[in-house]
């Protein structure tokens, strides 16, 4: 094994040449990064978008006095001395397969700062709240910088599904590929649904059109398109991203695994059903057949419920019963919108990934931008708390039964072994293969490192 200290002798001994700027880098990215095989070949991001209450799911804290204890109880695993919420009796059955980070920690308690944070593993100082609007500077998401160094062919290697995180025609600064370019964005899929209706994912092509037809009308479009691409060049900050996502496009409807991908009816009804004939457990049931077909990241993004076509986030409980059909606080949390349909669809994943021989190379990981407050307020509901939450992981090369950190007596700030975004962002590009130092550039061709964090090694095993 080459240590620090010998490498840098042999590049002394190389002479000043060697001593370039992009020498020094190579040869720190080449040792920063512990040895570790890679086993991960994709992952699914499940984004509980709003924040979590980490009191109610994770790390119970009963002997806690009340109205900082939760109403829930917890109950026992299938890991001897690991208990979490009553409300995940399924989940609680897979915690040999888990690894329970209860020491997640950042500054934030705003929304759009932390889920710029949570997903580049970057601050950003600059953000304009609320509402913010994303931006070609900014930093690349994991969907985008895996895209840029694991892409793949017919299917694209990042996609977020059943909807981005934003509203009201915004969507959130941190959610794609900001200065990477838009053919390293995240595929976005937006089907209308609702808590109680499984979307509709359709890739089939329309009636009369087959194949050859599709690839002649595609070269027709090329040629219209051709003054649009001199205009893309003059600077527009979005230069070429209709242009990636046309070709991204045709690619998926011309690929017949590809748009089978998006065929839940190909699923057995008893499969469907145990992820849940909803929104989001069908969205589990797709990412699971996303990565079956080579998408590298699927990020599912659990948030507003529209049944009425109003939107209410439902993880961003801070009680009272102004949303969701007059539901909110403890009783939104046990209701068919959070919890329940939650356990259903993620132990299903799990099991699911398992029995097909998938989850070893897969890795889960579940968080949201923020955790709750450790104080239940007036409403019976909990606010924003980026001091501290829960942020589980599965597979991928996971060693399941362990739970990493702890918290205070009330989950409000980590006891020991805190985790940053960067730490865990760094974990996940270093389970994929991609090491957490290697660099990309900015569209004024400044090197950036992917992450600054350090990769949880001792998680994997």
């Amino acid at each position: 094994m080459l240590h620090r200290r010998d490498a840098m002798i042999r590049l002394g001994q190389a002479g000043l040449g060697a001593l370039a700027l992009p020498n020094l880098l190579r040869a720190e990215q080449a040792l920063a990064t512990p040895a570790l095989k890679p086993r991960a070949k994709s992952c699914i991001l499940l984004y509980l978008w709003g924040g979590p209450p980490q009191q109610d799911m994770w790390d119970l804290k009963p002997e806690a006095p009340e109205g900082i204890r939760s109403q829930f109880q917890p109950i026992d695993t299938v890991t001897p001395g690991v208990q979490i919420s009553d409300q995940l009796p399924k989940t609680a059955g897979h915690t040999d397969k888990m690894a329970i980070i209860r020491s997640y920690t950042h500054e934030s308690n705003v929304h759009e700062a932390s889920v710029y944070h949570t997903l580049t593993g970057k601050v950003n100082n600059t953000l304009v709240v609320p509402r913010n609007q994303r931006s070609r500077n900014d930093a690349p998401n994991a969907g985008a910088v895996v895209s840029y160094f694991k892409p793949r062919g017919a299917m694209p290697a990042a996609v977020t599904i059943p909807s981005p995180i934003g509203h009201d025609g915004v969507t959130y600064a941190g959610t794609y590929a900001g200065f990477l370019g838009a053919q390293h964005d995240p595929l976005e899929l937006k089907p209308p649904g609702e808590v109680d209706k499984a979307p509709p994912h359709s890739l089939d092509l329309l009636e009369g059109i087959d194949s050859t037809r599709l690839q002649a009308r595609f070269g027709l479009l090329e040629l219209l398109e051709q003054h649009d691409r001199v205009v893309q060049r003059r600077g527009s900050s979005g230069g070429g991203g209709l242009e990636q996502f046309r070709e991204q496009a045709f690619r998926m409807l011309a690929s017949p695994e590809a748009r089978g991908a998006f065929e839940l009816e190909r699923e057995s009804d008893a499969m469907r059903d145990a992820y849940g004939r909803n929104e989001y457990g069908e969205s589990f049931l797709l990412a699971r057949r996303l990565i079956e077909s080579g998408v590298r990241l699927v990020t599912v993004v659990w948030s507003y419920l529209c049944p009425d076509g109003n939107v209410a986030n439902v993880w961003d409980n801070h009680g009272g019963t102004a949303s969701l059909g007059g539901i909110g606080g403890y009783a939104m949390l046990k209701e068919k919108y959070c919890l329940p349909p939650l356990d259903l669809a993620y132990s299903a994943l799990l099991a699911d990934l398992q029995a097909r021989g998938l989850l070893d190379e897969t890795l889960v990981v579940m968080l949201g931008e923020f955790g709750r407050t450790p104080q239940i307020n007036k409403n019976q509901g909990r606010d924003h708390w980026g001091a501290c939450q829960s942020v589980v992981l599965a597979g991928g090369g996971i060693r399941g039964g362990q739970v990493y950190g702890s918290s205070d007596r009330h989950a409000a700030y980590p006891r020991d072994n805190p985790v940053s975004p960067e730490d865990l962002i760094a974990t996940m590009y270093h389970a994929l293969g991609i090491p957490p130092e290697s660099l990309v550039h900015d569209r004024e061709n400044r090197p950036h490192r992917i992450s600054e964090g350090r990769p949880l090694v001792e998680l994997f095993g």
